[in-house]
């Protein structure tokens, strides 16, 4: 991991610290709605987190959440990981950052499925809601994990015939690719927008006791995404269109640092 700056330079003191900070408020709201369990005749519940109206420590706690996961998610993306490819465009820092919230929601599905089972296995009181808020949160982290892995160029790639190709026909070939990745969002978005637009305004929901509105978001995230899949192509062609041939063998996908990671793993486990 490089802890040196990649795009916020003299800003990245004050993202982390507005990070802290509204991490920390995010957990005292959220602590304080746990003690309301116990003090309250009638206390707030993960019912009332999508329905906050009136309810202003849950538009709090909605609030200070949502402010901790953007400041963390861009003060992440200005660390490169040691396996990360370099920014090679400004519209790098919308994928990174996207990145690094489909990394934070990974962690949110694991504390929620840690959650409910517990509750259901050892306190004997499962939740109508567990299985549903990580099926939304892993919807939205695929979405964001797929423009991410775009930025990355980390995708299925075939490279047989494109090695064989001269460099002006391996940019004809990418921007045929582009220009496919092109017409399938522009059709995607003409086809889905009056239905998606018809979901979200309604937020319709997913029709459970909880009733999150799973249907009225993700639709409306598809297509937004699928438009920044489609400039993060373009991107990558512009960046890489005065490159060098490539030439690709199966070496080039090895990870040395995943392999020494494993490696001390194992050494360590003998010991």
């Amino acid at each position: 991991m490089n802890s040196e700056s990649v795009w916020l330079g003299p800003l990245r003191a004050p993202v982390r610290w507005a990070m802290i900070v509204f991490s920390a408020l995010a957990v005292a709201t959220y602590a304080w709605l746990i003690l309301s369990l116990f003090i309250k005749a009638e206390p707030l519940g993960m019912h009332d987190m999508i329905r906050p109206q009136g309810r202003f420590l849950v538009i709090l706690m909605m609030t200070t959440l949502t402010l901790a996961l953007i400041f963390g998610a861009i003060f992440t993306s200005d660390i490169r990981g040691s396996i990360e490819v370099e920014r090679t465009g400004p519209f790098d820092i919308i994928s990174l950052v996207m990145g690094r919230l489909a990394m934070l929601g990974i962690t949110f599905i694991v504390i929620v499925m840690s959650y409910e089972v517990v509750a259901r296995y050892v306190f004997s009181g499962g939740t109508l809601w567990a299985n549903e808020l990580s099926l939304w949160i892993a919807a939205i982290v695929f979405l964001f994990a797929g423009l991410y892995a775009m930025q990355q160029r980390s995708h299925i790639r075939i490279y047989v015939i494109y090695d064989m190709m001269p460099r002006w026909m391996q940019k004809l070939s990418d921007v045929i690719s582009v220009s496919l990745i092109w017409v399938f969002a522009f059709c995607l978005v003409w086809g889905g927008y009056a239905d998606a637009k018809r979901r979200l305004l309604r937020l319709e929901g997913y029709g459970s006791a909880w009733d999150p509105p799973i249907p009225g978001t993700v639709k409306t995230a598809v297509l937004v995404i699928v438009i920044l899949v489609a400039l993060q192509a373009l991107s990558n062609l512009i960046a890489d269109w005065n490159k060098a041939p490539e030439h690709h063998n199966p070496a080039d996908e090895i990870d040395e640092t995943e392999i020494e990671n494993i490696r001390k793993t194992l050494e360590v486990d003998k010991n």
